[in-house]
């Protein structure tokens, strides 16, 4: 958000946290690279919220950087995911597109491959949050994930809302029952503020986690979070 490295809490603005411990945003990518990251997870807020984007920032990390780049917020258009992942992105990640314009995300699958896209699920209470998290999509989350599911897409991001930012641990349940029942791969994010978090999400067999707030307030660093899940 301008330019800067923000957390937010429950996807609230109001609630906007700079974060510059590491430096701007470029230094802190090679920060979390030089501590072991093999992908970077970025979301321009400011496109989001439709106030602008920071997408020269975002070029900047992808030439400078040697990690793989996964990029939401304000993608909008077919348009949008062509210049991203021809600009040294690697995957894309689709929250309100995917709702608003199927024919759109059939050409991007065709264009790019499934593998390049993440869904974004934005779950609060088993609905899914659009639009920056202001309007409901029509479909709750086990119908939207059965119907991408049907159109080949395989990644998807869910998110808990109501712990988003909150460091009070993730929404463990649904991400269980999501994975238990459907094949496919699930990036977890929402409530994650300590070391056992990522355990417990390991253990239910999530594809991947987004920590963000945690790092920067140094609830754990990077390095013992690696080391942690790399034990038995």
């Amino acid at each position: 958000m301008n330019g800067k490295i923000v957390r937010l809490e429950r996807g609230d603005p109001k609630t906007a946290k700079i974060y510059e411990k590491f430096g701007d945003p470029l230094q802190t990518a090679k920060k979390w690279q030089a501590d072991g990251a093999k992908k970077l997870h970025i979301i321009d807020l400011d496109a989001a919220l439709g106030l602008g984007d920071n997408r020269s920032v975002i070029g900047k990390i992808a030439q400078r950087v040697n990690l793989s780049l996964q990029v939401g917020g304000g993608i909008r258009s077919f348009r949008d995911v062509e210049q991203l992942l021809e600009s040294n992105i690697d995957q894309v990640i689709l929250g309100s597109l995917p709702f608003h314009d199927s024919s759109a995300l059939i050409r991007i699958i065709q264009r790019f491959g499934s593998d390049a896209i993440i869904v974004a699920l934005d779950n609060k209470n088993g609905k899914v949050m659009i639009e920056g998290w202001k309007s409901q999509a029509s479909m709750e989350i086990i119908e939207s994930i059965n119907k991408f599911l049907s159109m080949g897409i395989h990644n998807f991001l869910i998110t808990s809302i109501a712990r988003d930012g909150t460091l009070s641990g993730p929404d463990i349940g649904t991400l269980e029952e999501i994975n238990s029942n459907l094949d496919l791969n699930i990036i977890a994010a929402g409530g994650i503020g300590k070391l056992e978090d990522l355990i417990s999400l390991k253990r239910i067999g999530v594809h991947g986690v987004v920590i963000g707030k945690a790092l920067y307030e140094g609830k754990f660093t990077l390095r013992e979070a690696l080391k942690k899940l790399g034990e038995k």
